[in-house]
């Protein structure tokens, strides 16, 4: 990895919900971050229907592949390898990202690599801030997941320390944004009117974080229970619901013990590093607040820019680049779509004879298709 040269080129399919993203990068560098979004296709329903979620990515598949190899500059010939998100997420959404990534691999003779979806947002950090610090403690949080994992090699060891056991934070903005009818998705809204909000207006509470409460699970559906109560409560005398100061207060309710335990987490675990990803990470307070109190703890933070933030190719082709660089074994040609991977499966390898490579990244045109014409008229 010394030498630049040697540095693999990846292309990321990210197909886990509404996003298609493709993202194409050399080593540690992105050269392209192409994304078609379906979120205003699901505005309309207040949240994400997974069959227009496969349809979109179906149909945003080849001109997004397309703009990002456009905007790389380079040719697909060119590929040291094709990663995709093999799971967790969407069950018909993932098929259309790995048959797509299947389809690519094989045209091109290029290794497929199926890899974790919560794994991609600790490694698209590496984008930015460089290479990551191992051990790195890590803060994953969208909506779909609000999880604490230590990673001593994103490759291949991730570690669940704790994780949401209801509702995730991401859905907690959704599910308050819908009940105080500022539309989908919540989170932007209501970050942006917090600001204007007084966080301590009412005393909203913090779920799991008694003295016997788990130390790292979340638990944010009693939040949106007692949330949703106070603003029906306020509507049934016919006062008028106090909109930023409830955005304000129910943001600082979440991100009060997401920080909270992350930094107990580092302090724990004796790791000085703690990393930040996925969509709920661009909120604005999320960010100071974790800023604050790593900078008290003595905790280096690390969060990626916030269009790195949510879903992205950038980010599966940032860990596809970062397996072919340790030589981690390809997927094979029978991969599929797994809408329960669980965080410590970082990739979905394959039968090691399908894809040997002794001499470097990629094995030869021939020999992938060989194997994959073996795999498929058998």
């Amino acid at each position: 990895m010394a030498d630049h040269r040697d540095e693999p080129l990846v292309l990321g399919i990210e197909t886990s919900c509404d996003e298609t993203g493709v993202g194409i990068v050399h080593g540690t560098k992105l050269l392209a971050d192409a994304v078609a979004s379906s979120v205003d296709e699901h505005a309309r329903f207040g949240g994400v229907v997974p069959e227009v979620a496969s349809r979109a990515h179906l149909e945003a598949m080849v001109a997004t592949i397309d703009r990002a190899l456009n905007d790389a500059g380079v040719k697909a010939r060119d590929l040291d390898g094709i990663a995709v998100t093999a799971g967790p997420g969407l069950a018909g959404a993932l098929l259309v990202g790995v048959t797509a990534a299947k389809a690519y691999a094989y045209a091109l003779g290029k290794p497929l690599y199926g890899v974790n979806h919560l794994a991609s947002h600790i490694c698209v950090d590496q984008l930015e801030h460089g290479r990551l610090p191992e051990p790195t403690m890590a803060l994953l949080v969208s909506g779909g997941h609000s999880s604490l994992l230590l990673s001593s090699d994103i490759t291949s060891d991730v570690r669940p320390l704790g994780a949401t056991i209801d509702d995730a934070a991401g859905e907690a903005f959704d599910k308050i944004a819908r009940v105080l009818q500022l539309g989908f998705p919540g989170g932007p809204v209501i970050d942006r009117l917090a600001r204007e909000g007084d966080p301590a207006a009412i005393a909203f509470p913090r779920g799991l974080t008694g003295p016997r409460d788990a130390a790292y699970d979340f638990s944010f559906s009693g939040l949106k229970t007692a949330v949703a109560r106070w603003i029906e409560a306020k509507r049934a005398t016919g006062e008028e619901v106090p909109v930023r100061d409830v955005a304000a207060s129910f943001q600082e309710a979440v991100v009060d013990v997401l920080t909270r335990k992350a930094v107990r987490a580092c302090k724990d675990e004796g790791v000085d590093h703690l990393m930040i990803g996925g969509g709920v990470a661009a909120n604005s307070r999320l960010r100071a607040l974790a800023e604050e109190r790593c900078e008290r703890a003595g905790i280096r933070l690390r969060v990626p820019r916030p269009g790195l933030c949510t879903d992205n190719g950038a980010m599966v082709a940032a860990l596809g680049a970062e397996m072919v660089a340790r030589n981690r074994a390809a997927s094979d040609w029978r991969l599929s779509a797994d809408s329960s991977l669980p965080v410590t499966e970082t990739h979905v390898p394959g039968d090691a004879h399908l894809h040997p490579r002794p001499h470097g990244h990629a094995p030869s045109h021939d020999h992938v298709h060989e194997s994959a014409k073996d795999n498929l008229y058998s």
